[in-house]
């Protein structure tokens, strides 16, 4: 499969806009879980996503997926939104947001892997060494930021749902070439949603007790992180190669800190700091192409005189 080299404008674009509102997720399913189970969180959200799809997909006219690929859909979905979603939020209710933080950031690793044995994406020793930087950039950030960190057996739920995302994000790419990528992100969505319901057959009674700031979190989760992340990272897969994409994630840690200091007053430490350019320079040197030696074009052959 070609992909491009380097990652263009729009694709960073995508990536930005799907970071930011990924970083805003985890405060927002913690406070959800207030009044919520981690069941009922996941599909509340994976149904008002899966509803802004079909009414984007009513409107836009987008194509159905070919139907030899429908089981394949089903699967990703399944993996990478039922599971992905019921562990991290089984997992927010005990292991604390640091130890997440530092947990979730070995997606861009896991893709890496899945994607030079799945797609046999070549990894370059600049960008492994530069995968390896960004995350000691990331657990810089997060021990020096004034949050919990703590190992406990719950935290395994962490790391299934980074098996799931990099499985759900490196079997897309195959599809993207042959389908549209609203119509597979929107059917991966409607499969994760129906397996969802077993867990949250109480959300409509929680829904009718729930505060209205709890019902807005879930809202906010439904249309930002997950209808607009979603598509947004997926445009940016469509564009460039997994294992390119993915290595952003890295930045998801420092951008929630940004948040905090905005939001909520909390300002960053130098350490803070330090550790976020150490996530960039990561990111920067996994995504840069070491440039081909130019040739020196050969010299034009001079005609021969005929005497």
């Amino acid at each position: 499969m070609q992909t491009p080299e380097r990652l263009d404008g729009r694709a960073l674009a995508y990536i930005g806009i799907a970071l930011l509102t990924w970083s805003s997720a985890y405060a927002a399913i913690a406070y959800a879980l207030a009044s919520f189970t981690p069941g009922e969180v996941a599909l509340a959200r994976l149904s008002i996503g899966s509803f802004c799809f079909a009414l984007l997909l009513l409107v836009k006219r987008v194509p159905m997926p070919a139907r030899r690929d429908w089981s394949q859909m089903v699967l990703l979905g399944v993996i990478g939104l039922t599971v992905y979603h019921l562990c991290l939020n089984s997992a927010e209710t005990r292991v604390a947001s640091g130890t997440a933080a530092i947990l979730i950031s070995l997606i861009p690793a896991a893709t890496a892997a899945l994607s030079a044995i799945w797609l046999r994406e070549r990894l370059s020793p600049r960008t492994l060494a530069g995968l390896g930087v960004a995350l000691v950039g990331v657990v810089m950030v997060v021990l020096v930021s004034g949050k919990d960190v703590k190992f406990e057996p719950m935290a395994a739920l962490v790391l299934v749902s980074v098996l799931a995302s990099a499985t759900f994000f490196v079997g897309q790419k195959p599809l993207f070439a042959r389908n549209s990528m609203l119509g597979v992100t929107g059917f991966t969505f409607f499969a994760g949603t129906l397996a969802t319901l077993p867990f949250g057959l109480g959300l409509p009674h929680a829904l009718a007790v729930a505060p209205a700031s709890h019902i807005g979190a879930l809202l906010w989760l439904g249309i930002a992180p997950t209808f607009i992340g979603y598509i947004a990272w997926n445009a940016a897969l469509h564009r460039a190669s997994a294992s390119q994409v993915s290595s952003f994630i890295y930045f998801s840690p420092p951008i929630a800190v940004l948040i905090g200091w905005v939001w909520l007053g909390e300002r960053p430490t130098l350490l803070t700091l330090v550790g976020g350019a150490v996530t960039v320079g990561g990111v920067v040197l996994a995504n840069t192409k070491r440039r081909a030696p130019q040739v020196a074009a050969p010299m034009a052959a001079t005609p021969v005189k005929q005497s």
